[in-house]
Order: C-alpha cells, then sequence, then structure tokens
C-alpha cells in the first residue's frame, strides 16, 4: 500500500490528509491540523511562515508516525501572495494580501500598463491585492533591492523541504503576470513596470517532482488551493463550481482565457487549470460569516448561527463583494454603514450575510452564463460553505439551478489526484471520491 500526503493551507486553517487507494477507491485520513491567520505587525497584515513552515515539517511527522512511509507530498495555499529572498534569505515582513499597502501603487502602475493591457495578457480580474501591484509596492518601497528570487507561499514551503525553487503554474497565473498566449511569465509586462527580470523563472506544471524530503517525493500539485479544488471535485459535467471557503470562487472549466470586454467589464478571472483554463470570479465568502461570528458570537457553533439565521425575518442585504468587507476594523461595523435599517438580533446580521452571498453567486451565474454563451442547470458547490444547507437553499433558490453540495475536502482530493497521476498510480479510472 502506498501512501500520499496532501498539505492543504488556508487563510484560517491548515489539515494534512494522507490519501491511499484500496479496492479502486480513494481513503483518506486527516492526521494534523492546525490554525494560520494574518497578523498585525507595525499597522501591516502579516503571514507567520515561520509557523506554517513548523507546522508543515509537524504534520508530515505525524503523518509517518500513523501511515509509516510516504511516497509524496504536495502543499497547496491560497495564490496572489509570496515571500521574497536574497540568496537564502527571506525578507520580512511577509505581507498578507489584506493589507493596504498596494492602493498608492495601483495608478502608478496603471499609467505604465492600464488594466485594459493587463487584462487582454494576462486575463486575470482586478484586485487590489494581486501580486502584481504587491511587487510593484515592494519596488516602490525598496524592498526588491539585491533580492534573487520571489516564491509563492507553496512554492516557498516546499523549497523549505525539499532546497528547490520552484514556480508552479496554476498559481502563477494569480500574480496578474502570466501571458494567456504563452502560459509563461509575460515579459512585456515586467519590462513595462521595471520589476527585475531575473524573478520570474520559467514555469512548472502540475504533477512536476521537483526534489525530495527525508526519502519523500515532493511534488508540484495545483498549489493554488482552488486549482486543486477544481480537480477534485466529481463533476459529471463541466458544470459551474463555487468553491467555498474564506473566498467563494464560482467558475467553470473553459478551453482557452475568454478575455473580452464583457469579460474584463464584468471583472471576470482567467487562472490556470490542469490542462485547462479556469474562467472565475472571487466573491468573499465565508470571511464574512467568520469575522462576524468572531466579533459578535465567538466560539458559537455554526449550527446554532445558521438556525437563528434562518429565523430572523431581517430583509435587507450588502453588496457582498464591495471594498468595505474585504478588510475592514469591523466587520459589524462595515454592515451597519451599509445597511439603511440596523440588525437587532445576531441572526438578523447573519441572515443579510448569507442572502447577500446568495445573491452575489446569482449575479455572478448570470454573467457567466451571458458571457459563455452557454445555459446550466446545476452548480457543484465544494469547501467548507457546502455544509451550510441554509445558504445551498437560498443559492438555489436564487440562482434557479439545481445545488449539488459536496462536503468534501475537494482541495486535498484534487491535491492526492495530481501526485496520483505523477507518481504513476494505477486505479484512476473515475472521479475520486472520499471513502
Amino acid at each position: 500500500m502506498k501512501y500520499y500526503l496532501a498539505i492543504d493551507i488556508g487563510a484560517s486553517s491548515g489539515r494534512h490528509i494522507v490519501g491511499w487507494l484500496e479496492d479502486g477507491a480513494l481513503k483518506t485520513e486527516e492526521v494534523y491540523r492546525f490554525p494560520n491567520g494574518v497578523a498585525e505587525l507595525d499597522g501591516h497584515l502579516t503571514w507567520d511562515v515561520d509557523a506554517l513552515t513548523a507546522h508543515v515539517k509537524a504534520g508530515i511527522g505525524k503523518a509517518r508516525e500513523r501511515f509509516g512511509e510516504i511516497a509524496s507530498l504536495s502543499i497547496d495555499t491560497w495564490g496572489v501572495d509570496y515571500v521574497l529572498l536574497r540568496g537564502d534569505e527571506e525578507v520580512r515582513p511577509r505581507y498578507a494580501y489584506r493589507d493596504a499597502r498596494t492602493e498608492a501603487v495601483i495608478p502608478l502602475v496603471h499609467e505604465k500598463m492600464p488594466f485594459s493591457a493587463l487584462y487582454r495578457r494576462t486575463g486575470i480580474q482586478f484586485q487590489p491585492f494581486n501580486t502584481v501591484y504587491q511587487l510593484c509596492a515592494d519596488k516602490r518601497a525598496g524592498r526588491l533591492e539585491g533580492v534573487t528570487d520571489f516564491l509563492m507561499i507553496p512554492e516557498y514551503l516546499l523549497w523549505k523541504l525539499c532546497g528547490v525553487k520552484a514556480h508552479e503554474y496554476t498559481n502563477a497565473t494569480t500574480t496578474g503576470l502570466v501571458s494567456v498566449t504563452t502560459g509563461e511569465y509575460d515579459k512585456a509586462i515586467i519590462a513595462a513596470l521595471g520589476l527585475p527580470a531575473h524573478l520570474f523563472c520559467p514555469l512548472r506544471q502540475p504533477g512536476t517532482v521537483i526534489g525530495a524530503y527525508e526519502g519523500i517525493r515532493v511534488v508540484l500539485c495545483a498549489t493554488h488551493d482552488t486549482g486543486s479544488a477544481v480537480e477534485g471535485i466529481p463533476m459529471e459535467s463541466d458544470c459551474p463550481y463555487i468553491s467555498s471557503g474564506t473566498w467563494s470562487l464560482l467558475g467553470v472549466k473553459t478551453p482557452k482565457p475568454i478575455t473580452d470586454f464583457a469579460s474584463e467589464s464584468a471583472n471576470w478571472s482567467n487562472e490556470g487549470g490542469v490542462g485547462y483554463n479556469r474562467y472565475q470570479k472571487n466573491i468573499m465568502g465565508m470571511w464574512l460569516v467568520n469575522r462576524l461570528r468572531d466579533e459578535l458570537c465567538p466560539g458559537k457553533p455554526f449550527g446554532e448561527i445558521v438556525a437563528e439565521a434562518e429565523q430572523s425575518r431581517f430583509a435587507e442585504t450588502v453588496d457582498a463583494n464591495a471594498a468595505a468587507f474585504l478588510a475592514p476594523e469591523r466587520m459589524k461595523g462595515a454592515f451597519d454603514e451599509a445597511l439603511s435599517l440596523t440588525p437587532q438580533t445576531v441572526g438578523d446580521y447573519f441572515r443579510c450575510a448569507y442572502r447577500s452571498l446568495a445573491l452575489s453567486y446569482r449575479d455572478a451565474i448570470r454573467e457567466l452564463e451571458h458571457n459563455t454563451g452557454k445555459t446550466y442547470d446545476r452548480i457543484y458547490i465544494v469547501g467548507g460553505g457546502a455544509k451550510n444547507a441554509f445558504l445551498n437553499r437560498l443559492t438555489e433558490k436564487a440562482t434557479g439551478k439545481k445545488v449539488i453540495a459536496l462536503p468534501i475536502e475537494a482541495t486535498a482530493l484534487g491535491n492526492l489526484k495530481i501526485q496520483f497521476k505523477s507518481v504513476g498510480a494505477d486505479a484512476l479510472g473515475g472521479p475520486l471520491k472520499e471513502n
């Protein structure tokens, strides 16, 4: 029996999941879980990647204790963020994407290359935290002086394990610096923005073995977690999906990027998949709910929160994608400011949040069908939000589509699937499903 390890790290937690094939079916077991989150340092939002590295190694140890020999491992995380290196020394701090440091530099970037040109070349939706703006903020602050490498967060963690500095394709596309034509970093953008060309190495595809960690093969999965999540969804056909976590990523597989004016105007993104394009849109997601819970009822089980939301009759909604909700000092205050009526109960706030998300999904589905010229009858939902039956019902009602909620670790499944194929595991004839 061969065992494979998927290390899936999100913005709020990480998990180590061991997978193996038994009688043609995928079996999985979580062996380690740890917290994650942004930390404030000198007025900025940062990641503690030292703690992440320690947890990654601790979880590998737990996997070995439980299963013995591990054939291979891979790591996926959120996109956009990275670590700068001078040789083997990290440049600190390691900023988190919700930090506001890019605000001043965005108009300067667009003076050198208007967003419409960036979009035509990369197909990446505008987000103030896109890597392209973060790197330009670093350049302006002098942080790129003497820098020899930049590694996206999962590739940084893999480097800490195996000593190889790799750039993986699906995650690189989240930077806003990869050409939709060549599938490599776009030299024209890099030159126009005056970024150091030596930082942008050839991209490697998911499934590439890049090294070893204490005898375990280190593989590149789709290191952007949504790329792995889409690989892990057992779809009957290419239908829209929502990867529902801190962010809700709503999209569909397409043969090639769609970078027309309608897509740019509606702010749709084209990110790399495993042999296909992911035409998708970022929606604020469970971030709204998690922050409200932290402020209004810390520790309250989500089952109770959802029950209170169902009992509420609060009728107003907000634009879930408004900039005010990206990183507010207080999420409750952001809701109060956006609403004409003040919610009176905890349930009112959560009902408002859930209904607002469902309406965002509705609007995105309408745009998706318009821009692709296709009509879909169902939506697959995976991730933590798939467990919320109330939100699923609201989504079904708002969109008019059948919701297929799969409360599975889709990201870990996709991570494992890529590893299986990489090292030659068989019995992969059908869609992967958890035990």
